[in-house]
């Protein structure tokens, strides 16, 4: 029997390739995500594209899954829904897509959610977590960070009573993007209820609320347009002017974040606590510089923080993330980078656990993951409730001290990775 015969004769590229004929390309896993790489969320949404890009890079350096390379699409939305949505149908309808990511924001997660479950996908969300996305009676999405959330502000609360003991603040003043993340947060600070903006039913009512529960005072609340608001300096005022102890600024983006701390500054108010939803990145350290003192800000991810995760079936450590990180793109990674590589994460972790790319199948290996047998990650270990929401997680709370995030609570468990809080707020430069 010559070669041609015997290729013929046979089904595997393998043997193609021990008798001297070239073997069959195995077509590739495509996953496609539509990302803000331009428009208001561009800073954020180039992060993510570089947190999937790494992932993926080092599942095919490995071999890639199931004997098949991986092949990354993504589109740029330009931070604008209706763009998300048609690029979410164009890469399941046109490109062919085996799995979907989600992209960045509330904003964008919440209508592109519907189209996903249409399509009966798997729907891994990195930045999404307004409850209404998680009310919606889905079963194939899957939340990697903490939480909702409408649950911040119980992290923020718990760990100024923790933290500050009896010189907790009385008082705060609550200002926000008009955002769906900001709004989430907002309506568990003030304990508000929380609708779906659709069908107006009622997703879940927060009251009495985490600040009024701790004994804390809500003496200023004021709301901003979702874009082009610029008046930072009567907002500062405002608040300086309403003497509240605590500052809870929930902004929409890493710039929203600069502008408002600088306007405090530049007024001069004097709180005890400024609280912060954005601002871990180094774009807002750069943007303020040594006035981040004090500043405290929510978390899914600190580089101090020894998680464990799992990549192509072998240990990988937060910090061999960010060695490989830094490596790969020249500085150093954070939250908007770590997010994405650990959502990549757990779906090759699927993916290899499930032995298939079929949605169904990956959607149940997921919803069967446990305390004691879960996804690993470089944001820790994830299993989730029938709605998609991560169960025994809760937020990290970091604080910038001398231009560098340190890590200050939770507490228990963290020894000598925890840095005492800088209490109160130190004066302006």
């Amino acid at each position: 029997m010559n070669a041609k015969r015997i290729a013929l004769a046979t089904s595997g590229a393998l043997v193609a390739v021990m008798i001297g004929l070239p073997a069959v390309a195995q077509d590739p896993i495509k996953i496609g995500s539509s990302l803000p790489l331009t428009g208001g969320f561009a800073v954020t949404g180039t992060k993510h594209k570089e947190g999937f890009e790494m992932c993926v890079k080092m599942i095919n350096d490995a071999g890639g899954l199931l004997g098949r390379p991986v092949e990354l699409i993504v589109s740029d939305n330009r931070s604008d829904t209706e763009t998300a949505l048609a690029q979410y149908e164009r890469l399941i309808n046109v490109d062919g897509v085996d799995l979907v990511f989600g992209t960045f924001s509330s904003k964008l997660n919440f209508p592109v959610s519907s189209v996903i479950n249409k399509y009966n996908l798997l729907f891994p969300i990195p930045s999404g977590g307004a409850l209404r996305i998680w009310e919606q009676g889905f079963g194939n999405q899957f939340y990697f960070q903490q939480n909702a959330g409408e649950y911040a502000g119980r992290t923020v609360v718990n760990a100024l009573k923790q933290l500050t003991g009896d010189n907790m603040p009385k008082t705060a003043a609550v200002v926000h993007a008009d955002d769906f993340f900001a709004n989430a947060i907002r309506a568990g600070f003030l304990g508000e209820q929380v609708m779906d903006p659709g069908s107006g039913k009622l997703v879940r009512d927060m009251s009495p609320g985490f600040l009024a529960d701790a004994g804390i005072e809500a003496v200023y609340t004021e709301t901003w347009p979702e874009e082009g608001f610029s008046d930072w300096l009567n907002l500062a005022n405002s608040i300086k002017n309403s003497n509240a102890e605590l500052v809870v600024g929930l902004t929409a983006s890493a710039e929203e974040a600069v502008q408002l701390t600088r306007a405090l500054k530049t007024v001069q108010a004097t709180p005890k606590a400024i609280y912060l939803s954005q601002g871990t990145q180094l774009e807002f350290q750069e943007g303020v510089g040594a006035d981040s003192a004090g500043v405290m800000v929510q978390s899914s991810w600190d580089g101090a923080v020894p998680f464990q995760g799992m990549i192509n079936g072998e240990p990988y450590s937060n910090q061999d993330f960010m060695r490989d990180f830094e490596a790969e793109f020249g500085r150093a990674a954070d939250e908007d980078s770590a997010i994405p590589f650990a959502l990549c994460e757990g779906i090759e972790q699927a993916v290899r656990g499930a032995d298939t790319v079929d949605n169904a199948k990956l959607i149940e290996w997921l919803h069967a993951r446990t305390k004691d047998d879960p996804v690993k990650t470089v944001l820790g270990d994830f299993y989730w409730d029938e709605r998609g929401l991560p169960i025994d997680r809760d937020f990290l709370l970091v604080q910038w001290q001398d231009e560098q995030l340190k890590f200050i609570y939770p507490t228990e468990g963290m020894g000598d990775l925890l840095t005492p809080i800088l209490y109160p707020k130190p004066a302006w430069n």
